[in-house]
């Protein structure tokens, strides 16, 4: 099962906890096509990265979506040439979502993919960087199974991550960092487990130490609020390593949850976040589907 099945699969749960307000999620992301199948960034301009999620989000809660429109609307970026490689995956990703690429578009993806491989085996949104981040790695993986295939050199990809590990048990997205990130972790927690490699149970100590006393989880240490792609992410990666967290930090993570709740039938990202989008509510479906079981 690919990475985005996986996800899908779990915030399919969320609906157990939602229960009534699901017509509202529905309603929400029905709400987020427009005319031409695609939808809008936090600007209100037609975005790729955001039709991944309103796509997974319809999906995932039965909304309806225009599949027909947006594999049209898809098909105006071709061979994804004037796209950047968060935009490559996320084009990928959307074909996938709407019943997949032709073979040639594929075939093309997966080349302008491997323009974005590092010498250490990793990928870097910039070209040149010299090293592999564990987001991109993320991405490249997901892109990979996305148009139905692995990434080459696979071993060398988990290899990459190892200049990552910082020494407090996790990872960041540059080399010889002492900090970890919570959500570099957990996207290589996912990518290690998915490939069938083990990941030190340190590890999951660490991503239990960044869960906040209100509830949810910080993005980094010393983030003074929690965040919901945090919490989400944490939660997954948990779950990749088998790890169940303790009542008490379930109850707190429903109530955190529930605070970032719209009766618009979407989620907020944080406490300070006065905007509804695609992308967070998924996070808050992803988040309480771990949490109903």
């Amino acid at each position: 099962m690919s990475i985005r099945l996986q996800l899908l699969q779990v915030a399919r749960l969320a609906p157990r906890l939602l229960g009534e307000s699901m017509d509202l999620v529905r309603d929400f992301y029905s709400r987020q096509f427009d005319a031409d199948g695609a939808a809008s960034d936090r600007a209100g301009k037609p975005d790729l990265y955001y039709t991944i999620f309103a796509l997974a989000g319809a999906q995932a809660t039965d909304a309806q979506a225009p599949i027909d429109i947006t594999r049209q609307w898809l098909t105006t970026f071709g061979d994804g040439e004037s796209l950047d490689f968060v935009h490559l995956g996320a084009l990928a990703r959307c074909w996938a979502a709407t019943g997949g690429a032709t073979r040639e578009t594929a075939r093309a993806l997966l080349k302008r993919l491997e323009d974005y491989r590092q010498p250490d085996g990793g990928y870097h949104s910039n070209p040149k960087a010299g090293f592999g981040t564990a987001y991109d790695a993320f991405v490249a993986l997901g892109a990979y199974e996305d148009l139905d295939t692995k990434p080459p050199r696979v071993l060398e990809l988990i290899r990459s991550l190892k200049r990552l590990e910082t020494a407090d048990h996790a990872w960041s997205n540059a080399p010889e960092q002492t900090v970890g990130s919570l959500n570099a972790t957990a996207g290589a927690v996912t990518l290690i487990t998915h490939l069938g490699f083990p990941v030190n149970q340190a590890v999951g100590d660490w991503l239990m130490a960044q869960a906040h006393p209100q509830g949810g989880f910080k993005a980094v240490p010393n983030a003074p609020l929690p965040d919901l792609l945090s919490t989400a992410t944490a939660l997954h990666a948990l779950a990749c390593m088998d790890r169940r967290i303790p009542s008490g930090v379930h109850e707190r993570c429903l109530d955190f949850i529930d605070t970032l709740w719209s009766a618009d039938g979407g989620f907020h990202g944080h406490w300070a976040d006065d905007f509804l989008d695609a992308e967070y509510t998924y996070y808050g479906l992803l988040a309480l589907g771990h949490l109903s079981v």
